[in-house]
């Protein structure tokens, strides 16, 4: 905590000394989509945020001798400055999450969402560097987290995005005739999700993504938010797909650096290559939308590796599966390997109330960690949410969701084995500025 209250002021201090000599006036502010400042000069200053206080129940259907597992939490804690320079192919953000935790559950605390620098190479073609939200993960990882039609993001979401990387993103939008636009993407990064303070296991992440717009440009930034608060007057359709390959992996699916780490006999970190690929959609239309994904991923494992470093640091040459030594399967396992779709639809009233639906399926494979029991081994998702828009706008709103979740022998959050399925009931307050 110490850490992130020193860069954020740094952040502050550096974005603000420019400006000490100039005249600074509020140029626009809209409930829900941040104050926006503007220098005499032309400097450009924006801070938004939101809060997303949250509560969740969970019970399973068979065990009525278990009470229901409740948890009260502070979802995201979200503050975000957008700003450019004098010359306006300069612009830069940094977003942090004082909340230390809302990617996932992990017991590592991260409160630095965003910080990079981008430059427009030309009116087509911008490129950044720093850590961001990656382009090669699936659509819904695009959508910002206050605007989404449901409580939480998919289980393809959390089984297979690496959420945010630190590297090099290009990306270009370009016209190409009857209104239609083609947006290319390319990403090159550690591979390791977001910044790695300690030592940089593995080698590089490649990857990139393709997008088209068929009908023109969604409004108001609509192909990067959920719900369709704008109701778009004529159809919107994005498609796209993506691919990547991560160089020499040392995570499950790339999300950090150095949790699971490979030797070969001259104890040289030796890691496998995990390569992912999918497609996807976004249509709105006047209050309705609806996403698609498809997500699948594949690793090969180099047949050099002969150890596995254990937690306490010491090393091992067990690598049994079913009793049987068998290091490839071994090191599968351990890593996200599958495949997956999310389909996802709703409807914005103009009243502000949205009813919602989503199916998610989980296809993993005989190796991989998407068959523990405790975290995953639970192939199909039902969700029906129905939320309530306090604005015209995302800046407020309140939403609740339930969830029916098919397990396969699964444990409880302790590893204990239950019998039945899953309900799952979340409800969940958004208020931006």
């Amino acid at each position: 905590m110490k850490l992130f209250k020193i860069i954020l002021t740094f952040c502050l201090l550096l974005m603000f000394s420019q400006t000490r000599a100039q005249t600074i006036q509020i140029n626009t502010y809209e409930f829900g989509e941040g104050l926006q400042f503007k220098t005499t000069d032309g400097k450009e200053l924006k801070i938004s945020g939101f809060i997303q206080p949250y509560f969740e129940t969970k019970q399973y259907t068979d065990a009525e001798d278990l009470d229901a597992e409740n948890r009260f939490r502070m979802r995201r804690a979200r503050l975000r400055i957008d700003g450019t320079s004098s010359n306006k192919r300069f612009t830069y953000r940094f977003q942090a999450d004082l909340s230390g935790s809302s990617e996932d559950d992990s017991s590592v605390s991260n409160y630095l969402m965003d910080a990079y620098v981008s430059y427009d190479l030309s009116s087509r073609i911008n490129v950044a560097f720093g850590q961001r939200s990656t382009y090669t993960d699936n659509r819904e990882l695009f959508m910002s987290s206050n605007t989404l039609q449901l409580v939480e993001r998919s289980r393809l979401t959390s089984a297979f995005a690496s959420i945010r990387e630190f590297g090099l993103f290009l990306q270009g939008n370009f016209r190409t005739g009857g209104g239609s636009y083609l947006k290319p993407y390319f990403v090159l990064t550690n591979g390791d999700g977001g910044n790695v303070f300690g030592k940089d296991h593995g080698g590089l992440k490649v990857g990139g993504r393709v997008d088209f717009l068929p009908f023109g440009l969604f409004t108001n930034f609509g192909q990067f938010r959920q719900a369709d608060v704008m109701r778009e007057r004529a159809p919107k359709l994005v498609i796209g797909a993506n691919y990547s390959v991560n160089n020499e992996m040392s995570s499950r699916r790339g999300r950090e650096s150095g949790s699971i780490i490979y030797l070969n006999d001259n104890d040289e970190e030796t890691l496998p290559n995990y390569t992912k690929y999918g497609i996807d959609f976004l249509f709105k239309y006047n209050g309705f939308s609806a996403l698609g994904e498809y997500v699948k991923t594949t690793a090969t494992v180099p047949s050099e590796i002969t150890k596995r470093v254990l937690n306490n640091g010491s090393t091992s040459t067990n690598f049994l599966v079913n009793d049987v030594q068998d290091v490839e399967n071994y090191v599968k396992g351990r890593m996200m390997l599958g495949e997956g779709y999310n389909f996802q639809l709703g409807y914005l009233f103009k009243s502000g109330y949205s009813i919602d639906g989503r199916y998610t399926h989980l296809e993993a494979d005989t190796n991989s960690f998407l068959n523990n029991a405790t975290f995953y081994n639970r192939p199909d998702y039902y969700t029906i949410g129905l939320s309530k828009y306090l604005a015209r706008n995302y800046g407020a709103k309140i939403q609740t969701s339930f969830t029916y979740v098919d397990g396969n022998s699964i444990n409880d959050n302790d590893g204990n084995p239950i019998e039945g399925n899953e309900w799952i009931g979340r409800l969940m307050l958004t208020f931006s500025f």
